[in-house]
């Protein structure tokens, strides 16, 4: 069954526009008293949301939430007019800071909460905010952490390994191996290539399993090396992880003679980076991602405003908060109840298409890129719509 939302259109957050949400009958809530706030606002809307970030953790990961409340920020700006007042608290990146944080926002009156980052910190606000009933819409990546009530707005590795591996099915590849990192990350990714490549009738010939100890490749190279046996007899293979770790691969297999003219290299969202996308060595790989004009135009945006280029995930506070604002503009009364946040169509924000589901995990409509050694070009466009595009 479609939610009032359906009937109207799919969300659109992108860029520099509005929200193009159609509006619900009902008139919008009049607030009465607010309780008094405490520390930092952003906004003077009358509906108020928390934006629970590590402002002052250790290990450099304040930094990380001093970007996401300036891209908060630049969203607002955009939105002069919204009803909207976040209410900026400190998790200190811990489950303890982060359930304090909730806790403070929600007795302040936030009616959600944005927020937080890192997963000990969201385990510990989706307590508070469960309790409360308010619901919760976090930036990690830890899958473990969702729930009802508690959405992952974030890029999550599950989505991008479905459409890569879906993409390279419809072009008639069958026979998959894998180079897959240990720890949580490599879990995820594994148990979800394992299943797109079943459900696509394809089979897997290895999976290489490897550790990454700092800067120490010797167990990726050996690893690698263990794919030689396998190399004439599929052609994808997988190298989900980002960073140095595709430019290795690839140049240990060239070194021991392997034949890569009939192999197609299949990355991840986590190949979105110059370091990658610019390497000759990789030219002609395979990866997925969500769609970057929408990102461009606000990296370019915040570089303006603040100096210095954002990193990639900080679109999410900008798409969250901007979300926020279409809800209180446009479904009233009804705003963050779990049949709007979880509306099937979907909202359309400034990384493409995206949904939450009832069990707090996200799907996202994401874009096919090929490397060229000079960037990247778009194989197969993002989707706009759920039920077209999946």
């Amino acid at each position: 069954m479609k939610t009032a939302l359906a009937g109207a259109s799919t969300m659109l957050l992108g860029g520099c526009m509005g929200s193009t949400l159609g509006s619900l009958p009902g008139d919008q809530v009049q607030p009465g008293v607010q309780p008094q706030i405490t520390g930092e606002v952003i906004g003077t809307g009358g509906v108020r949301v928390g934006l629970l970030l590590p402002l002052a953790s250790a290990g450099g990961n304040a930094s990380i939430g001093t970007v996401f409340k300036n891209s908060a920020a630049l969203a607002l700006q955009n939105f002069p007019s919204a009803d909207l007042q976040l209410l900026v608290k400190d998790t200190g990146g811990t489950a303890e800071g982060g359930r304090a944080a909730a806790q403070a926002a929600i007795a302040e009156g936030a009616e959600l909460i944005l927020g937080p980052v890192f997963s000990p910190a969201v385990a510990g606000a989706a307590q508070a905010a469960r309790a409360t009933g308010v619901p919760v819409i976090a930036f990690s990546t830890d899958t473990s952490v969702a729930a009802r009530g508690v959405y992952l707005l974030s890029f999550l590795p599950e989505t991008d390994t479905k459409r890569i591996i879906g993409y390279a099915a419809s072009q008639q590849k069958r026979s998959y191996a894998a180079l897959i990192p240990e720890g949580s990350y490599g879990a995820v990714v594994e148990a979800a290539f394992r299943q797109e490549v079943g459900r696509t009738a394809g089979r897997i010939a290895t999976i290489q399993r490897y550790k990454l100890n700092g800067s120490d490749t010797s167990d990726l190279v050996a690893k690698t090396a263990g794919l030689k046996s396998v190399m004439g007899n599929i052609d994808a293979l997988f190298i989900p992880a980002g960073s140095g770790v595709p430019a290795v691969a690839v140049q240990t297999l060239v070194s021991q003679g392997a034949n890569l003219g009939n192999v197609k290299i299949l990355g991840s969202g986590q190949w979105d980076s110059p370091q990658i996308k610019n390497n000759p060595v990789l030219a002609g790989a395979w990866f997925a991602g969500p769609e970057d004009k929408g990102f461009l135009a606000f990296a370019q945006r915040y570089q303006s405003t603040y100096g210095s280029a954002p990193p990639r995930n900080a679109s999410l506070v900008y798409d969250g908060v901007t979300l926020a604002a279409g809800l209180i503009r446009s479904a009233g009364q009804q705003r963050f109840e779990q049949r709007i946040l979880t509306n099937r169509d979907g909202f359309i924000g400034i990384d493409g298409l995206f949904r939450f589901q009832s069990n707090g995990l996200n799907e996202r409509g994401l874009a096919v890129y090929q490397v060229t050694g000079k960037g990247t070009q778009v194989i197969s466009a993002a989707p706009r719509d759920f039920r077209t595009g999946f």
